[in-house]
């Protein structure tokens, strides 16, 4: 879970200063910024939990890509604005779905940081689905780049609900509900749901990642790497 906020919150912080309209540059500045601080609960009960003496900074900026377990859906450049909003859609109807599940966990801590962040979840939701519909149902042009965002990204959706050992609830469950959602939204953006069920794997396991996670890392990990020592 932290992997997959940490990894999104910095791809989603590379519009800042460069979205299509003020508005929506702040918006997903914010929606960094809240990825981000999920980040910092999930990777600081893993270190705690680990008990090594590692903190949620040292695995944010000191693990090198094979050791990263993130859907290969987040790592995904984001290329034109319509690209980025689709992939925040997909991952925030999953995301909600999990959070929700986690929200009754029998880990305290768990439900605690689960529940926290339902709330900022459920407007990024929100407001990936608004965006996706809009663009989706709007001019030629973007219904055009809508699709082919969808048809970009769509297999990588089946990752999300392949369930593991170290999953924290069972990500197969949630799939009925996402679907019934996604199915929803895209109807109303008069999208077509790809027809194909293959998926991309290996991101969350670590058995594999796209080149661009690489590339990603070295920007966001290059400061603490080169000044290991410093303090803020």
């Amino acid at each position: 879970m932290g992997d997959n906020t940490l990894v999104l919150g910095q791809r989603v912080s590379e519009w800042c200063g460069h979205a299509p309209a003020l508005e929506e540059d702040i918006a997903l500045a914010n929606t960094a910024l809240d990825l981000i601080g999920q980040t910092q609960l999930w990777l600081g009960l893993a270190a705690e939990r680990e008990g090594s003496g590692r903190t949620a900074d040292t695995l944010a900026y000191h693990r090198d890509a094979w050791d990263f377990r993130n859907l290969l859906l987040v790592e995904q450049p984001n290329r034109d604005f319509g690209v980025t909003m689709m992939r925040q859609f997909l991952f925030d109807a999953w995301h909600l779905e999990a959070l929700t599940a986690l929200s009754s966990h029998e880990d305290a801590e768990v439900w605690a940081i689960a529940q926290k962040s339902v709330k900022e979840v459920t407007y990024h939701r929100e407001r990936s689905s608004d965006t996706v519909i809009a663009l989706g149902d709007g001019t030629e042009e973007s219904h055009a780049r809508m699709q082919a965002a969808l048809d970009r990204l769509w297999p990588y959706v089946g990752e999300m609900f392949s369930t593991d050992s170290d999953d924290l609830t069972d990500m197969a469950a949630l799939r009925p509900a996402f679907d019934a959602y996604i199915e929803t939204v895209l109807a109303q953006a008069t999208l077509t749901r790809p027809d194909s069920d293959f998926a991309h794997m290996g991101g969350k396991t670590g058995a594999r990642h796209t080149e661009h996670l690489g590339h990603m890392l070295a920007t966001m990990q290059v400061l603490p790497r080169s000044y290991p020592d410093a303090t803020w």
